[in-house]
């Protein structure tokens, strides 16, 4: 979901910089949130440090497949948000992709405010929509497919509207722009079946510890209602 260079340009970057700034505020507010409850500045400090070094390893170890105006990456962010809170995933996301901007796709940087607000938003969207869509009974590994589905979609299907409009804030609204919107969707779309499999098939795995304790480093409400 890399915007390439070009897409926006000038001026109209700046937007970029005010979306981006306020998805970081955010996913600030989200961490000092959860420390002021019942976390401790350790855990957090940890389950950032993973979410972080997972992230740059989807970036830079997974598939990616440039396509036209963006890329198709395989991030798994709702992963990230059952497994660790929206919080720790919102930094993950961030520090892993400004290290890999800096590390190794320099020509990334201009637009590392889009991408950021591109990853964060649906998460905060997801983080939002999970208190109607998951169960007020139900713990992460009581969730049905269509639990899993409907936060996947909503998280892939949120990076394709961000980047959507990014594309027709940049570039306008002609022929050429459609069509490479359109393809870009199409191919992302793949990711949410992808990423709903894998987050089944993990939470059905943490089932057996459900009489059990998980390390404190992830969300306790995999297990407990009392995450």
């Amino acid at each position: 979901m890399h915007i390439e260079p070009g897409v926006v340009n000038g001026a109209k970057i700046g937007l970029s910089y005010l979306t981006g700034a306020t998805a970081i505020a955010v996913g600030l507010k989200m961490i000092i949130q959860r420390i002021l409850t019942n976390t401790s500045v350790l855990v957090t400090g940890l389950r950032c440090l993973i979410t972080t070094i997972l992230v740059f390893s989807f970036f830079e170890v997974l598939p990616q497949y440039p396509l036209g105006v963006s890329e198709v990456h395989f991030i798994f962010g709702t992963t990230l948000f059952l497994f660790f809170g929206a919080g720790a995933a919102a930094f993950g996301l961030v520090a892993g992709l400004s290290l890999q901007g800096f590390l190794f796709a320099p020509s990334d940087l201009p637009q590392l405010y889009i991408n950021i607000s591109t990853l964060l938003f649906p998460l905060f969207a997801v983080s939002y929509m999970s208190k109607n869509v998951i169960p007020p009974n139900s713990t992460y590994t009581d969730l049905r497919y269509r639990h899993v589905l409907t936060l996947t979609g909503l998280y892939q299907g949120g990076i394709i509207m961000w980047v959507a409009f990014w594309c027709f804030y940049g570039q306008g609204f002609n022929q050429e722009t459609f069509y490479n919107v359109g393809i870009f969707s199409l191919a992302y779309s793949t990711v949410i079946g992808i990423e709903c499999l894998l987050d089944v098939g993990l939470l059905a795995m943490l089932k057996r510890y459900k009489k059990k304790s998980l390390p404190a480093i992830f969300d306790p409400r995999l297990i407990s209602l009392k995450g």
